[in-house]
Parts: structure tokens; C-alpha cells; sequence
């Protein structure tokens, strides 16, 4: 018995390495560093308070890491002082949603609307901002380009 338990456990492995390396030749993400591919591609998240976004306030626009699709304009960021850079809009059609169920809690994360790439969560009914909104983004998903 416990043979067959190591065999299955092998076989998910390798199913779960084949689909990595898949995965990881996607243009995309091919000059992904090792903690941007365990952020953007995994679903990561980068800890609390160490992204170089968290107090970041220029103006200018915030673009996908991985394909530098414009996502976020500073206008709509804002300190929540959760740990994250937080943003109450999106640059229309910038961002896909998905329901995310993991570690019991019901949420709604977003990506990347071009790459797919792993930006964060979306919440809502926090009363942070007028629009109600605050996206929670890991810094290490994007990269600012400041406004001349």
C-alpha cells in the first residue's frame, strides 16, 4: 500500500513539473526572475509591506510586470494600509476576474486581461474610497512608467 501511495505521489509531481515547465515558455514570462514566477504565474503573494509600490505616489501609469499591459493610473491609488498598493480603478479592460476559494475565504482575484499573470484581489464594500473598491495588487506583479 504504501508503495502505491508513493507512486501516486510521483505522478502528480511530475504532471505538476510537466505543466510548470509548460507554463514557464510562455513568452511572457520568460524573464521572469524566480519570486515573479512564484507571484505572477503560481498565484503567489509577496509579504505584507515589502513591495516598492506599497508608498509609492507618482503620477504616471502601472503596467503588467510580465507583458506590460497598462492596468492601474496613479489617480486611483491610495494608502489602505493593508500592506499592498491599493487602487479603488482600473484602466477599463485592463483586468480579468476569477473567483478564488483557496484557503476558505471567498474572493475575487484579478489578472492580467493579456498575459493572465497573478495581480492580486479585488474587494469590495470596504468604504475606503467613494468607489467602494480597493484593488490589492503585489508590487512585485507590476512596474510603474512615471508621467513626463
Amino acid at each position: 500500500m504504501l508503495k502505491f501511495v508513493f507512486f501516486i505521489i510521483n505522478i502528480c509531481l511530475t504532471i505538476s513539473l510537466f505543466s510548470q515547465d509548460k507554463i514557464k515558455t510562455k513568452d511572457f514570462f520568460k524573464d521572469l526572475n524566480k519570486e515573479e514566477r512564484r507571484v505572477i504565474i503560481f498565484k503567489g503573494t509577496e509579504p505584507a509591506g515589502s513591495g516598492m509600490y506599497n508608498n509609492h505616489f507618482e503620477h504616471g501609469v502601472y503596467v503588467c510586470k510580465a507583458c506590460n499591459n497598462p492596468l492601474f493610473n496613479s489617480t486611483s491609488k491610495f494608502n489602505s494600509n493593508c500592506g499592498w498598493p491599493s487602487f479603488d480603478d482600473e484602466i477599463n479592460g485592463s483586468l480579468k476576474r476569477y473567483e478564488d476559494n483557496s484557503f476558505f475565504m471567498k474572493r475575487t482575484e484579478i489578472c492580467c486581461a493579456n498575459c493572465n499573470g497573478h495581480l492580486g484581489h479585488v474587494f469590495e464594500g470596504e468604504n475606503l474610497t467613494k468607489k467602494n473598491l480597493r484593488h490589492c495588487v503585489n508590487s512585485i506583479s507590476i512596474r510603474f512608467i512615471k508621467k513626463n
